[in-house]
């Protein structure tokens, strides 16, 4: 503060201006402020929130929980500019401190791992078979040897927010490094103006994990995905919105293992939640123990720790039921009303059955090469299925269940096509026809 002076300004009585010169101003001068004002101002009152001016009355804990996040962003943002720091697993440690982990301490480490089938194990049951790095703390060897393993790409990281595991990449399962043909989607421009409300309503029911919808602010306790035709084929669930607040995330690592548990009879399998592809692997010995059939109804819950995910359906005494059918001829796709015993509860919209599954594979791998396009498979589509009913008319999640037996698309792209496209015909309730003039 370099001065002091009496205010000028009848509105708000006596009051001072002082002068005060910033080393860092980005104008290089010197500001000016009131001080001691008397009357009633925002800036030394507390607001309706009841947010309080002094920050020696604020805890640490209220602050956190007011602006930890961004709190943390600019001190992770500074630490990162430090090149003597590293970080692993949110935490940082000094570059020096770190012991040398050499190329035999990562060939113990990989034979640990391949005799353990690839893993996942933490730092410290690998330094337990490995014999550790010397007499340094415990904590030290498994930051360094984690640091280390972390810029090998022979080791993935796949532990969950706050766990540091390991597991050989070479072992993954080739439908966790390489994302299935079947769950690609080549994405479709279309405009979402031409979306009307009901459609996007259905849009959210669906819950597609490639729908542009906002993630809820809170799910319940079990969240409830119909198994459409590329999950159930490749033995994959859905990593929607809502999904995401179930299954453990991560802050750097892509891939995350986790333990998925029969809801039915309590078996365990090895299961993979692939975040940026957005699914869940690990689920074909479940379907293929319970017969699913496309269009079932999965429920998915928290274990009892952590890594676990219960996985479970709505399960009856099988009874035979008229479902559609898959079928190829002439390399179409066709469809027919057959009697089949289903043992779960299904959306009769979008149920689906096939008993030549390579036939079906062969099919939608000529349909990649094909580059058809959306809207000669929904007039194919229409005119099949239309036939299997008396009103000759197709519902929209039908079409969305039908659509992705030949290749990945959300509904957004195919409501789009349907209102906006003169060769089909809206007759309600979500129903759709062939044009008379098609």
């Amino acid at each position: 503060v370099e001065a002091v002076r009496r205010g000028d300004n009848p509105e708000y009585g006596e009051f001072s201006v002082i002068a005060v010169a910033f080393d860092n101003s980005a104008n290089g001068g010197t500001r000016e402020f009131a001080a001691e004002l008397q009357v009633p101002h925002k800036l030394s009152q507390t607001t309706d929130s009841e947010i309080i001016i002094n920050p020696n009355e604020l805890s640490v804990d209220e602050v956190m929980a007011a602006e930890g996040d961004t709190i943390i962003g600019l001190v992770d943002e500074r630490l990162s500019e430090t090149p003597e720091l590293v970080i692993l697993a949110n935490k940082w440690f000094p570059r020096a401190l770190m012991l040398e982990v050499n190329e035999g301490h990562l060939m113990l480490a990989e034979a640990v791992l391949d005799l353990a089938g690839g893993g996942p194990m933490d730092a410290g049951a690998i330094l337990q078979q490995i014999g550790g790095l010397g007499d340094a703390p415990q904590a030290l060897q498994e930051f360094s040897l984690n640091y280390a393993l972390s810029r090998d790409e022979r080791f993935d990281e796949v532990g969950p927010a706050g766990q540091v595991w390991w597991y050989l990449t070479r072992l993954e399962p080739e439908e966790v490094r390489q994302t299935p043909a079947m769950l690609r989607y080549d994405e479709i421009e279309y405009d979402r103006e031409l979306l009307t409300p009901e459609m996007l309503a259905l849009e959210a029911e669906i819950d597609d994990e490639l729908s542009p919808l906002k993630a809820p602010q809170n799910v319940g306790p079990e969240i409830t995905v119909t198994l459409i035709y590329p999950h159930r084929r490749v033995g994959t669930l859905p990593l929607n919105a809502k999904m995401r607040h179930i299954f453990p995330t991560a802050h750097r690592t892509q891939r995350i293992w986790v333990r998925l548990v029969d809801g039915q009879d309590g078996e365990e399998y090895q299961g993979w939640v692939v975040r940026r592809a957005r699914y869940v692997y690990g689920l074909a010995p479940f379907y293929r123990k319970h017969k699913l059939p496309v269009g079932a109804y999965v429920t998915v819950r928290p274990g009892d720790a952590p890594d676990q995910i219960v996985v479970n359906f709505h399960a009856y005494r099988p009874r035979t039921e008229w479902i559609r059918l898959i079928d190829v001829k002439n390399g179409q796709l066709t469809f027919e009303n057959h009697k089949r015993s289903i043992g779960a509860e299904y959306d009769d919209l979008m149920i689906v059955g096939a008993d030549d599954l390579a036939a079906v594979d062969a099919l939608f791998a000529s349909t990649q090469q094909s580059r058809r396009t959306l809207n000669a498979m929904l007039r194919q589509l229409i005119s099949e299925l239309s036939r299997l009913t008396p009103q000759g008319t197709v519902h929209a999640k039908t079409l969305y269940s039908a659509v992705n037996i030949l290749r990945r698309c959300p509904p957004g792209p195919i409501f789009a096509t349907l209102a906006n496209d003169p060769d089909f015909e809206h007759v309600g309730n979500h129903y759709w026809k062939l044009a008379s003039n098609s």
